[in-house]
């Protein structure tokens, strides 16, 4: 059959592959459009596969709710370009969906499952992958559920470098939700309370602030005393609820969760690629190879 020029442009709308390839899919399968998208599905599987071995740090960390439900997740690419591709950011809108939708336990039990259009997530990110020519990954997520007498409080941080869910417990306030969760954006604790820091997390700080103080040549007989009061700062530093409010620095966070009538039950909070060694590349060999791409 010969191939035209509708052909191959119906093959590019359905697959979001080139039109070289279109027509070259279309040669082989002797202009069956099905059995085009399946040669293209597989070589697009076969490109994946080889951008196994790629570092993929960059990308977008978001949050969808729904009612009582919301999730938090991260999706990676390997560049910034490619995270604020068109496809992408639809790759991400759906992974988001599916996740609340579905409420799997694990990253292999989430890529594992299968989305409302009949693929696998793990199929799904593979045929994104084939169309936009990065190495993509759903790294992580985590799904909360409220009562209606709680609020959850999102943030979004620069357009998803980094994101923030709050579940503040007994108060609708979802205004004030938020807020905290922009607090947790910019001060970045590491705990809600100081009921959540481990004994050897604190006696490993006990120890290097009495080598501090000793060092300072302190008297022996005030150090324990000095000791218990650099300790409160450093609590200060790691623990949402001890921290000086960002909107507000006369009210401790503490107090402002309890002035909606609720204390925080929880925080989320991802950074896009913390945690993953990143290549150093040469930026202006990134914007070349962004441009040969199109």
């Amino acid at each position: 059959m010969a191939v035209t020029a509708q052909m191959v442009k119906e093959l590019r709308e359905k697959t979001g592959a080139g039109m070289m390839d279109c027509k070259k899919a279309l040669v082989q399968t002797d202009g069956d459009i099905d059995a085009a998208i399946d040669f293209l599905r597989e070589k697009g599987l076969s490109s994946a596969s080889k951008k196994a071995d790629r570092i993929a740090a960059e990308g977008i960390t978001s949050i969808l709710v729904q009612g009582n439900d919301a999730v938090i997740f991260e999706v990676n690419a390997e560049t910034d370009f490619v995270a604020k591709n068109e496809g992408f950011q639809t790759l991400v809108k759906e992974l988001g969906e599916h996740l609340i939708t579905t409420k799997p336990a694990t990253i292999e039990e989430a890529t594992a499952s299968t989305m409302s259009n009949g693929s696998t997530v793990a199929d799904h990110i593979s045929n994104a992958i084939a169309k936009i020519g990065e190495k993509i990954t759903l790294r992580r997520f985590e799904v909360r559920t409220k009562t209606d007498a709680d609020a959850f409080g999102p943030y979004l941080h620069m357009g998803g470098r980094i994101s923030v869910l709050v579940v503040l417990e007994n108060s609708t306030d979802d205004s004030a939700a938020r807020d905290i969760a922009m607090h947790i954006a910019a001060l970045n604790p590491k705990y809600v309370s100081r009921d959540e820091v481990s004994a050897e997390e604190v006696e490993h700080e006990r120890k290097i602030l009495t080598e501090q103080a000793l060092n300072e040549g302190k008297p022996e007989n005030i150090v324990a005393k000095m000791v218990e009061g650099r300790l409160g700062k450093y609590f200060e530093d790691v623990c949402l609820l001890d921290q000086a409010f960002v909107k507000n620095s006369d009210q401790k966070v503490r107090d402002f969760a309890a002035s909606t009538g609720g204390a925080v039950k929880e925080f989320i909070r991802y950074e896009v690629g913390e945690g993953i060694e990143k290549r150093e590349d040469n930026f202006a060999d990134e914007v070349m190879s962004q441009v040969n791409k199109k």
